[in-house]
């Protein structure tokens, strides 16, 4: 719904005489830069943490918070109407037990992992209406999802306390639009989802000792921002 209102805000500050205006029409050989700040909602599902050490499971698995972040996307047009675009950003997040996941102890975990995702995603793109002033698209491709300055935190943060999270490939999807506000500028509204899952290792966890659990994170990723044509 906010990405709705906020499309209905862009329309009107760009003026309906830009969109009435004709201008030029994409064309092969062009490249679009855009510069978009990115909502980055989880869709979380896990395991339980599986301790390792102790062949057992521990918990009801946790949860990932979501970010915003500022995000650079560059789109090559192959013809007028099909396009290859790279997007370029990183993320950070928490990840928390969720209720009533509990050390043998019975103390709640909390917070578990902070960690930053680098998600370099490539697609294909069919620009539906290239010769119109406002040019909607749809895209498919894939993503490699870098984890990296992954920290144990909370009571798990322990003396000798580690953790690595296994990297990951997937699919994405979206759908946009680019409004233009002359021959070279243009707003861009874009949606994805990305399917990204890891596999976080533990180690050096006192009384526990090594453990590990799996999360998909399939992010639906919103996008406003603002490009130009080269």
């Amino acid at each position: 719904m906010k990405a709705t209102k906020l499309a209905i805000a862009l329309l009107a500050a760009t003026g309906i005489s830009a969109i009435a205006t004709p201008v030029m029409a994409y064309e092969a050989g062009d490249w679009l830069i855009r510069g978009r700040i990115l909502n980055v909602n989880p869709n979380d599902d896990s395991g339980n943490l599986y301790v390792t050490s102790a062949n057992t499971s521990l918990g009801d698995g946790v949860t990932v918070d979501s970010d915003t972040i500022p995000e650079l996307d560059i789109t090559y047009m192959i013809t007028p109407n099909w396009g290859v675009e790279l997007i370029l950003g990183y993320s950070e997040h928490d990840v928390d037990s969720q209720n009533p996941a509990k050390t043998a102890a019975g103390v709640d975990l909390g917070q578990v992992i902070n960690a930053k995702a680098l998600p370099p995603t490539l697609t294909l793109q069919y620009h539906f209406m290239p010769n119109s002033n406002i040019r909607p698209y749809v895209g498919a491709g894939v993503n490699y999802t870098y984890y990296f300055d992954e920290q144990v935190t909370g009571i798990l943060d322990q003396p000798g306390a580690k953790i690595k999270m296994d990297d990951s490939f997937g699919l994405a999807v979206q759908a946009g639009v680019d409004i233009a506000l002359n021959d070279d500028w243009f707003v861009n509204l874009d949606v994805k989802y990305i399917d990204m899952d890891t596999t976080a290792k533990f180690k050096g966890i006192a009384l526990v000792g090594t453990a590990e659990i799996d999360v998909d994170i399939n992010p639906v990723v919103w996008g406003i921002g603002i490009g130009r044509r080269f």
